[in-house]
């Protein structure tokens, strides 16, 4: 009985230090929540919200009648009309749809005639995982359309629709073109937070942070003495696994090396920021990873590298812009996957660029005010 009690003493003693102590109670309680709310509506499987454009030659009744069934379906929720290919086919470089589908302009009187009618699906193949559920979508629909065409009394037997998949920048649907390509971006980002968000802190727990009190140097000098090991080491861990990615799994690279690495740095610099702030609100190492853990667990699920943003509820959506690493997968895998344009490139460039402002001149605040 004697040592129940205690071991119920000390129970209750380590309850209370916890409920006294503010920040235990906000690490006990906020991350939790957080990542419950995040969890459930960021990190599903299904595809919602798909985004589709159609270009219809043939303006017959049938091709109508299939298109509106797309427009029905819960899973099409952005359907957008083209006038020609060159039309169709920018809205799939851009990656402002999913998924396009082209219907010869003879498709209406084939199906009447009982003859086998062509339709054409072009899939993006940057995102292999999305493309192949939606190529399922699709499928079905055509199936019904098929079936219940062929139920139609009054008219002569009819057709049947014959689709043609297709898949743009990755035409096997490998998905390790759409994972590789991406690892070069988060291997860069934990590298930068783990060197930055460290650094601050090792410096206090070996006491030589007083040292740096008392230096010459400037707040600002050594914030850049901080930051250009991690760039150097975040651009060289990248470069090695864009070398391994290009080399053992084939993952081929048609873009600009130079608008890559323009990317890349610009990103690096932005995690640098939000590493160094990390840093000066940590006072050992330990609170340093635990708050790299926060930080990274809501970013990968809100970056659209486990499901798309698209899926994602629409009022959690805009909360993607601020995630740096959602812009850089845009470019990495248009710089992979297809010869993403400079004004394509530069377009998801400028807002990590405003980002790394942000969070450097947080960072940078944090950090003269510990110094004073």
């Amino acid at each position: 009985m004697k040592i129940f009690f205690r071991i119920k003493a000390l129970v209750i003693k380590e309850i209370l230090a916890l409920l006294k102590d503010k920040r235990a109670r906000i690490i006990l309680i906020m991350p939790p929540i957080m990542q419950l709310i995040l969890f459930a509506n960021a990190a599903t499987l299904e595809v919602r919200n798909i985004s589709i454009s159609y270009l219809n030659e043939d303006k017959g009744w049938y091709s109508h009648e299939l298109i509106q069934r797309i427009k029905g379906s819960p899973y099409f929720n952005h359907v957008y009309e083209v006038n020609t290919f060159k039309e169709l086919k920018k809205t799939i470089d851009d990656q402002r749809v999913l998924v396009a589908l082209a219907i010869q302009s003879n498709f209406s009187q084939q199906l009447a005639s009982g003859s086998e009618a062509f339709a054409q699906i072009i899939l993006d193949g940057r995102k292999s995982n999305s493309s192949q559920i939606v190529e399922g979508y699709v499928s079905r629909i055509i199936q019904s359309f098929n079936e219940e065409i062929q139920k139609q009394i009054s008219v002569k037997a009819l057709g049947q629709v014959s689709i043609d998949f297709r898949s743009w920048f990755n035409p096997n649907l490998d998905y390790l073109f759409y994972t590789v390509p991406q690892l070069v971006g988060i291997l860069s980002m934990v590298v930068g937070l783990i060197v930055t968000a460290l650094s601050v802190a090792r410096e206090r727990e070996m006491g030589t942070f007083d040292q740096l009190l008392v230096s010459p140097l400037q707040p600002w000098e050594i914030l850049i003495g901080k930051m250009l090991p991690a760039i150097i080491i975040g651009v060289l861990e990248s470069t090695l696994i864009m070398i391994l990615a290009m080399s053992i799994y084939q993952i081929p690279f048609y873009g600009s090396f130079f608008l890559f690495y323009l990317s890349l740095i610009i990103f690096v610099i932005s995690i640098i920021g939000v590493g160094l702030f990390i840093s000066s609100l940590c006072q050992t190492q330990q609170q340093a990873t635990l708050g790299i853990f926060v930080f990274i667990m809501p970013t990968m699920l809100l970056s659209g590298f486990a499901t798309p943003i698209e899926n994602m509820p629409t009022w959690l959506q805009p909360v993607t812009w601020l995630i740096p690493i959602s812009h850089l997968f845009v470019i990495i895998k248009g710089v992979f996957l297809k010869n993403m344009g400079t004004l394509e490139v530069l377009k998801n460039i400028w807002p990590m660029l405003v980002i790394a402002l942000i969070t450097l001149s947080l960072a940078t605040w944090k950090f003269k005010s510990t110094l004073k």
